[in-house]
């Protein structure tokens, strides 16, 4: 906003008192000698928790990038819970900081905090996870995968493999944490490729948490209630990891006796894929650090970023995880 003479100074001047000091400081592209150095950027960020291997990988390439960026990254870990994120980001706010970065527990609930954020003047970057919200500018970028591809691309493995036989196919899928955006897409992608063909049916379908707890739990109870069922389709590898747990306990063999699809391939998912024991991994990655790193530069230099970026990834077969896993960065 231009500043004028007189009254409008005077405006101005009230203004900047009432909003304080700490709301004024985030977001800034520099001063008027130029952009600040990475050294004088400070970003906070605010993580979903260490529920899975994903997770761990994706928290330790993120302090990495920033460590050597040489840019200060103020990090807090949410343990999976909304409110555990949300006073994260209003500390950050309270902070200064130059730019908010999460990925969020679930979809919904984060306008009031985004608003703050913004009329901070703090640009928010989202990593990993969307936010529901019909207002777009309370963000300026969202750096992650396309959740509903890979749950196409999932799909279209199970139509491919099942495409000789008649037989109905009976799915129990495992459903990541309840409301959370990739849980959400991966289900509906999945969704979209199997309706087209009536063998497949998704008998039950339960959340796991995106924990290899949770999914061995929950593979437990649901192979009781149903015996018959021939794949399991996990959101992440974590909770395929714990329903291998569960059908060797009820002494079946994963990967011939149930067939088993996942997402992320981290080490321990693809080493599973490499023994047999999975059958299909479709790639979720972690390593979204040096993209951030990226994004919050040009954000705070004043350069325009594009309103979404999507991680580059591909799939795996039990061949692929072989030759992929010796130099498996996570």
């Amino acid at each position: 906003m231009k500043k004028t003479f007189g009254a409008a100074v005077a405006i101005g001047a009230m203004m900047l008192a009432l909003t304080g000091c700490a709301q004024g400081g985030g977001g800034g592209g520099g001063t008027e000698e130029g952009p600040k150095d990475p050294s004088e950027i400070v970003v906070g960020f605010a993580q979903v928790g260490a529920e899975s291997g994903w997770r761990t990988a994706n928290t330790k390439d993120i302090q990495a990038a920033f460590e050597e960026a040489g840019i200060e990254l103020k990090f807090s870990d949410a343990q999976q819970k909304q409110e555990n994120q949300i006073k994260a980001i209003r500390s950050y706010i309270q902070q200064g900081v130059d730019v908010i970065s999460f990925s969020p527990v679930v979809e919904t609930g984060w306008d009031a905090v985004l608003k703050e954020a913004k009329d901070a003047g703090i640009p928010v970057v989202l990593t990993d996870r969307a936010v529901d919200s019909q207002d777009e500018s309370l963000y300026v970028s969202f750096l992650g995968s396309d959740f509903v591809e890979e749950g196409k691309k999932a799909g279209e493995w199970l139509v491919e493999e099942y495409a000789d036989s008649t037989d109905p196919v009976n799915i129990i899928q495992l459903e990541g944490t309840t409301g959370a955006a990739p849980a959400i897409d991966r289900a509906e992608g999945f969704a979209e490729v199997i309706a087209d063909d009536e063998k497949f049916e998704v008998v039950a379908s339960q959340t796991g948490d995106f924990t290899r707890a949770g999914g061995k739990q929950v593979t437990e109870a649901l192979l009781k209630s149903n015996p018959d069922v021939d794949v399991i389709y996990a959101h992440n590898d974590d909770m395929g990891l714990g329903a291998i747990e569960a059908i060797e306990a009820a002494g079946m063999k994963p990967g011939e006796d149930i067939k088993i699809i996942t997402v992320d391939a981290v080490k321990d998912g693809m080493q599973a894929l490499a023994d047999g024991k999975i059958n299909f991994i479709v790639e979720c990655s972690p390593l979204l650090g040096k993209q951030l790193v990226d994004i919050v530069k040009k954000v705070v230099a004043g350069e325009e970023v594009e309103k979404r970026i999507i991680t580059e990834e591909t799939t795996f077969t039990q061949e692929e995880a072989v030759e992929a896993l010796p130099d498996r960065q996570y």
